[in-house]
């Protein structure tokens, strides 16, 4: 599962987290934003920053990666999910941070609830916005030149058990019994890693393992075949004429 089994491949070590962290509460316990340069001295300053900061960086940094994760096999958009995670997220933060800072400075208890939740929303942007950067695929990124078995980078719980694959921008979702998953490689290298399972490319952004085909459906000009699962996959017309030689439609 890459550098972490508790992240995806280009997921976020807790090392570098913390490390991050503790330079921005650092940073911030020097320039005390929101007031707190008003309260204490450098050192409390510091001690409070570095300490929340911490907590929100084991917080963010194991429940961001899962949902990316997550995301990634539902085929979610970023902004469909990272912006309430991070909203509802930032909400135990604000709690801890605010017991924290009411033990050291009784006076920010003035602070009003909602306006130290948006202060903390503010910074858990920002700290979010990091470990999506690492956990989400850079843009521009190109699949892997070699072709490669895409069931070597299927989660554990999915199986190594093919049913088809979904050809999505840059990425192959791969449908498996037990759900889905986006993998990072083109539809030719997916097929190319899947030479053992007897199969075939039926639509341009399709391929459908044999074993798994249930049946067929028309509609009109529309064939698709039934799939194991409920799953469909589209016949383009191109291609039909060469599966009804190979015995996968009737004559």
């Amino acid at each position: 599962m890459g550098r972490d089994a508790l992240f995806p491949k280009r997921g976020m070590p807790l090392a570098i987290g913390f490390g991050l962290s503790t330079l921005l509460g650092i940073f911030l316990g020097v320039i005390g934003p929101f007031g707190s340069y008003l309260n204490g001295g450098l050192a409390v300053r510091l001690i409070y920053w570095t300490s929340t900061l911490w907590a929100g960086s084991l917080l963010f940094g194991l429940v961001l990666p899962l949902l990316a994760r997550l995301a990634g096999r539902r085929g979610w958009p970023l902004w469909g999910w990272a912006p309430a995670a991070v909203a509802v997220l930032s909400a135990p933060m604000a709690a801890l941070s605010r017991l924290l800072a009411l033990s050291i400075w009784p006076r920010v208890g003035d602070v009003g609830v909602l306006e130290w939740y948006g202060q903390c929303l503010a910074i858990s942007a920002l700290a979010s916005g990091l470990i999506l950067w690492r956990v989400l695929p850079r843009a521009g990124e190109k699949p892997a030149p070699h072709a490669a078995d895409p069931r070597d980078r299927l989660p554990f719980e999915l199986g190594r058990e093919v049913l088809c694959l979904q050809m999505e921008d840059h990425y192959v979702r791969v449908h498996t019994p037990r759900g889905s998953a986006l993998v990072l490689m083109s539809l030719g290298q997916a097929m190319a890693g899947l030479q053992d399972l007897e199969g075939a490319q039926t639509h341009r952004s399709w391929w459908v393992a044999r074993k798994a085909v249930e049946g067929w459906l028309e509609d009109g000009r529309n064939l698709r075949l039934r799939l194991t699962g409920g799953l469909e996959a589209p016949v383009s017309r191109a291609r039909i004429a060469r599966l009804r030689d190979e015995g996968w439609l009737p004559q």
